[in-house]
């Protein structure tokens, strides 16, 4: 079994955080010890019925638990730039997030910037001062600090000095 796609000797370790002996997996997910065994070790395939039932032992749903055993490989990507209102910006894009590293001379501002997913957003100023604003608060944030909120809010970003900032965007509705 070369090459798998998906890989559920994770189950070994997930059983093991959560105390469970093999048996006791078997007797609280309904799926024989022998299954459990075998896809621990790689043997066989399991059915979605079965993922199923051990995620839900695991506290984790079906989607889950095949996301933590899909096969693993290093993804690549590489960085796009773009201005606007006065930031520089480059990017680079994965499936659950976006992570962004931008510069602006003092007195730069950015209001509604470009639309976002439904994220969660962090920015992280690595150079400089920098104004966050929200509709109801804002806050300076220096060099070394950080701010994470829901991306979907209205906010700006005002440069108070030349700066440098990093900024993520997380889907919320992946693991990462």
């Amino acid at each position: 079994m070369k090459n798998k796609i998906y890989d559920f000797s994770i189950l070994r370790e997930l059983r093991k955080r959560e105390g469970l002996n093999i048996a006791e997996f078997a007797e609280n997910s309904g799926v024989s010890a022998s299954v459990i065994s075998k896809l621990e070790r790689n043997q066989c395939v399991a059915e979605l019925e079965t993922i199923f039932r051990l995620a839900r032992v695991l506290g984790l749903t079906a989607s889950d638990l095949i996301a933590l055993a899909e096969n693993r490989t290093a993804h690549l990507a590489s960085s796009e730039k773009y201005k606007n209102d006065g930031f520089s910006f480059e990017r680079v894009t994965y499936g659950n997030m976006r992570c962004i590293r931008g510069t602006a001379p003092a007195g730069a501002e950015i209001s509604k910037p470009r639309l976002h997913r439904d994220d969660y957003e962090l920015c992280w100023v690595l150079k400089g001062r920098l104004m966050f604003y929200l509709p109801n608060e804002k806050h300076e944030l220096k060099a070394g600090e950080s701010i994470q909120f829901d991306a979907m809010l209205e906010h700006t970003y005002e440069a108070l000095e030349d700066c440098e900032i990093i900024l993520v965007h997380m889907r919320k509705n992946k693991r990462f």
